[in-house]
């Protein structure tokens, strides 16, 4: 209980009723709203309906949140355009986004058999969880109905279609798509912006954070020391990062992934007949250094506002970390293990030296360690780190 001789109770009882008092006034607004008022939704079905570059082609529209897709599926849906329309977002499965991904872009999934895909798909809705490691060269028209705030972010959603095409598979493309075979080569897409008025309150959004960032530096954060220069501002950075449209560490290793496939896309449909894991050795950068690499998903919850929610990967975080011969943690930070560790090349040598003892051990090392982070989001029983690829340092 508050004392009323040291707190002025009557005026924070009154600030809470007009604050519980302003939000009832802003859900009901909120029920005026209807799709048929929505001039952004109008003119994205316009655009698809009427746009002569996007007549007969393949089409990925790109929203930042699981909602607006959700939305945009059902509302494109009931406006009876002549397209097959599937979305994916972070609720949906592994196998589900895989059987999604070969029917919209059959020809870079599968080319053994591109021309009968199951239930063909023409129009894609996806969030970021489509931002790397997949191709979509089928698709050669791409929407971004709304924005990043980083543009690395939107320069990844590009990357998705923008990307190196295989001779022998454009081809077969032409052959059964003759309407594209002027245009194959191309990409078009479009940015929706926000109207003047939102981008206004935006910039100065931004500039008050900005502010507040460097209050925040100076003066400390909760349970961070922040006087030293080794001290963590990671947060403070990532955040200056996100809303300067400056690349982050994480951001620019996406970005080297991104050029890797565009070098080298044989390597990369290698990839989709691996195992869910896979393994590797090279030689270290000091001389007599072992350590092992790994790599881990995390899941998270899909949707944390339900009152079971499903932990997915898909909607989890990506765990790197090296482990030396004794199981301590050497380095959890991917750029550094980059750096340090584990960049490699096509032609990099294999090496590997630990037995399969070694190995197995160090894994369920890694895995206890991921275990208390999962502890410590409160995973329900089950909810295991799950190991996406691991490689020895000798």
């Amino acid at each position: 209980l508050l004392d009323p001789q040291r707190y002025r109770l009557g005026e924070m009882l009154n600030d809470t009723f007009d604050d519980l008092e302003q939000i009832a006034n802003f859900l009901n607004l909120v029920k005026k709203v209807r799709p048929d008022y929505d001039s952004k939704l109008t003119a994205l079905a316009k655009l698809l309906q009427k746009d002569k570059d996007i007549a007969g082609r393949k089409v990925i529209i790109f929203t930042e949140f699981s909602d607006t897709a959700a939305y945009l599926e059902t509302q494109l849906g009931r406006k009876n355009l002549p397209l097959a329309i599937e979305r994916v977002d972070g609720s949906s499965s592994a196998k589900q986004r895989s059987e999604v991904i070969r029917r919209f872009a059959p020809f870079y999934n599968r080319p053994e058999t591109p021309q009968s895909p199951q239930k063909p798909i023409d129009i894609l809705i996806a969030t970021d969880v489509l931002a790397e490691g997949l191709n979509l060269q089928d698709a050669d028209r791409l929407i971004n109905f709304d924005l990043h705030w980083n543009p690395v972010r939107l320069m990844q959603r590009i990357g998705r279609v923008d990307r190196r095409l295989d001779p022998r598979i454009e081809e077969q493309l032409r052959q059964t798509q003759p309407h594209l075979k002027h245009s194959r080569g191309k990409v078009i897409f479009w940015n929706f912006l926000p109207p003047d008025e939102l981008d206004t309150l935006l910039h100065l959004y931004n500039r008050v954070n900005n502010k507040a960032l460097v209050i925040s530096r100076t003066f400390g954060i909760e349970g961070r020391k922040l006087l030293h220069p080794d001290d963590n501002f990671d947060p403070i950075r990532e955040i200056n990062e996100r809303f300067e449209g400056k690349p982050s560490a994480p951001e620019k290793l996406a970005l080297e992934y991104e050029n890797l496939i565009r070098q080298h896309p044989q390597l990369a449909r290698q990839l989709l007949d691996y195992p869910l894991k896979t393994f590797s050795g090279k030689a270290s950068q000091k001389p007599n250094a072992q350590a092992v690499f790994f790599c881990f998903r995390i899941p998270r919850p899909a949707s944390p506002q339900s009152h079971k929610p499903t932990w997915t990967e898909e909607a989890g975080e990506t765990i790197w970390l090296i482990l030396d011969l004794n199981g301590n943690p050497i380095e959890t930070q991917p750029e550094r293990i980059a750096d340090q560790f584990a960049r490699t090349q096509p032609n990099t040598p294999r090496q590997c030296r630990l037995t399969p003892s070694q190995l197995a051990q160090l894994r369920q090392t890694a895995e206890k360690h991921l275990a208390k982070r999962l502890r410590s989001l409160q995973a329900p029983a089950g909810v295991q780190p799950i190991l996406k690829c691991w490689m020895e340092i000798n």
